[in-house]
């Protein structure tokens, strides 16, 4: 039996049996877990206590509401705590789009138990210690650059008085960006810090995000001045603008 002090997962899962199954083996490695069939009633239980619950481990393909709109609702809520999304979806626009609304990691089914388990472990321990790698700088809740203003502690966005919603994966990025001015950075260091993909070299996650951020914040996406590529090696960002960087 868990301790009470033991971490406390919820899985949202409406498949019984898979659900059962990931209960009974995460509670013999000493976590306490909490089952919900579909999204309302996970949504509940946040609602009633958000900081009861360390983890997530949510399906994509619930009934009535999608693991999709569960992520998407606790982000815009403002609750950090890190989800893990199941998917027999293996379109890599399905990996995106749960990345785009705030998931921190995807696993494909059928998974490997020690697979889910490792990434469980995982996500718990970046979120008590932070980033694997340590940024150049701290930085305060509002950052300016440009015509943008940016306040990471209320998510509110404006370029030139036009004001932009961006979803929570995007903020990450465009933190750690930011927190990293001036160096040049992976798509690979990238994927494990900010998406916690390691080993996922092939995916165009990072390139696709890049390209929102530069439509969000550059004058002419096409020729940025402050989300630059350094061709071979990765991005860098500037708070004042420079030449030299094209858009891939």
């Amino acid at each position: 039996m868990a301790s009470a002090e033991a971490k406390h997962v919820l899985v949202v899962e409406d498949e019984q049996h898979l659900a059962i199954g990931i209960k009974y083996n995460f509670e013999a490695e000493g976590y306490r877990v909490t089952l919900a069939p579909d999204g309302p009633t996970a949504l509940a239980l946040f609602k009633d206590d958000p900081s009861a619950i360390d983890l997530i481990i949510l399906d994509l393909m619930l009934p009535g509401m999608s693991g999709y709109a569960v992520c998407e609702a606790l982000r815009e809520a403002g609750n950090d705590v890190p989800i893990l999304m199941l998917s027999a979806r293996t379109l890599t626009e399905d990996r995106i789009r749960g990345m785009d609304v705030g998931a921190d990691q995807y696993l494909e089914k059928p998974f490997d138990l020690d697979e889910l388990l490792a990434m469980v472990r995982n996500l718990l321990a970046r979120r008590g210690r932070g980033p694997v790698h340590a940024s150049r700088r701290k930085l305060a809740d509002e950052f300016e650059f440009g015509g943008a203003k940016i306040n990471f502690d209320t998510f509110k966005v404006s370029v030139n008085g036009r004001s932009l919603r961006l979803t929570s994966m995007e903020m990450k990025l465009l933190r750690y960006f930011i927190e990293n001015e001036g160096s040049v950075i992976s798509r690979a260091q990238l994927l494990d810090d900010v998406w916690g993909l390691s080993g996922s070299p092939t995916t165009r996650t990072v390139d696709n995000f890049m390209m929102r951020l530069r439509r969000y914040f550059e004058k002419d996406p096409a020729h940025p001045r402050h989300f630059l590529s350094v061709r071979g090696a990765g991005y860098r960002f500037v708070s004042r603008e420079e030449e030299g960087g094209d858009a891939e």
